[in-house]
């Protein structure tokens, strides 16, 4: 396995992808054979596609590169985007640290927008500007579906590199909000959630709404059309497997084994709990097949889904 495994990043630093890879190099090296360091690597181009792309196809089949991929990247070949040239089944799936059980996606806004609730952002004046992570990632997904769906005034920007750069820019009045985990937030942008400076108006990746979001409604309960609420299904799906690692397809039997063992192992591990908990990160477990599993669920979906799916995300609806 070598001295050091090298952990990709599709973002820059600051977002929750980010944090997610920090806490993994500190412990995932004691749960594999030499106690290799894990050494975080930043490729923020292409919104993830280009990293799995690239993955798929160059990455060493040693196990000595591994990556944490944004949770929207194994479905996009599943829905048919033209840029995807990777099979998500081949990935060698180490498993994901959340499960998005305590989590929720929240369309949010800055506290002195002059938008209060979810029915305000269908009359603004002016449409809301929202700050994304390229056109694959699902604070664009979830805030275009928003849009569609519920008619909501949206001018969505997808220059961003990652949620830290949102942030900034909405702290500088360039931006109006952006759709974003609890637990990203709380984790990276402390002083703004705890300060009450943003406001949430819509969560998603949830049945129901979150304890401490209990006057915010779901995406779900805005919609009785089934095929609405099959969008709201397949959209979600990804949370599911919220925080998902993967090395290469190829990675030779036992050395997968050693790395999902691994991983496995790591996310029981008292110290990498308590670590997690230090930065508010919240750890409800999958493992590599269970990513697999949600993947071939995915890909069950009915084609006038996916299909009402893609028009609702294509650029410029």
């Amino acid at each position: 396995m070598g001295d050091s495994i090298k952990l990709l990043v599709p973002d820059s630093p600051g977002g929750i992808d980010d944090l997610s890879a920090r806490l993994v190099s500190r412990h995932l090296g004691r749960f594999i054979e030499g106690s290799p360091t894990i050494v975080v690597d930043y490729e923020p181009v292409g919104g993830g596609i280009a990293l799995a792309n690239g993955f798929a196809a160059n990455a060493p089949r040693d196990g000595s590169v591994i990556a944490v991929v944004q949770r929207s990247v194994p479905q996009l070949a599943i829905e048919g985007h033209p840029e995807v040239t990777f099979d998500p089944l081949a990935f060698t799936w180490l498993g994901s640290l959340s499960s998005f059980a305590e989590d929720a996606y929240m369309v949010l806004v800055n506290v002195d927008y002059p938008a209060y609730t979810a029915e305000d952002l269908k009359t603004l004046a002016t449409p809301a500007r929202f700050g994304a992570v390229g056109i694959s990632s699902t604070n664009y997904t979830i805030a275009a579906i928003a849009k569609s769906l519920f008619g909501y005034r949206l001018d969505i920007s997808t220059e961003y590199t990652g949620a830290a750069s949102i942030f900034k820019a909405m702290q500088a009045g360039e931006l109006d909000g952006q759709v974003v985990g609890i637990n990203s937030i709380r984790a990276n942008q402390p002083a703004l959630w705890e300060g009450k400076k943003v406001r949430p108006l819509v969560q998603f990746g949830r049945q129901t709404r979150h304890p401490i979001l209990p006057d915010v409604p779901t995406g779900r309960e805005l919609t009785s059309d089934p095929i609405e609420l099959a969008v709201i299904d397949f959209a979600e799906l990804p949370f599911r497997m919220a925080l998902p690692f993967m090395a290469p397809p190829g990675v030779p039997a036992e050395r997968a084994k050693m790395l999902q063992d691994g991983f496995t192992r790591m996310m029981a591990d008292p110290d990498f709990l308590a670590d997690a908990e230090q930065i508010k990160l919240d750890i409800s477990p999958v493992s590599g097949e269970g990513i697999k599993q949600l993947i071939q669920t995915a890909a069950q979906t009915p084609p006038e889904v996916i299909a009402r799916y893609r028009a609702m995300v294509a650029p410029n609806t």
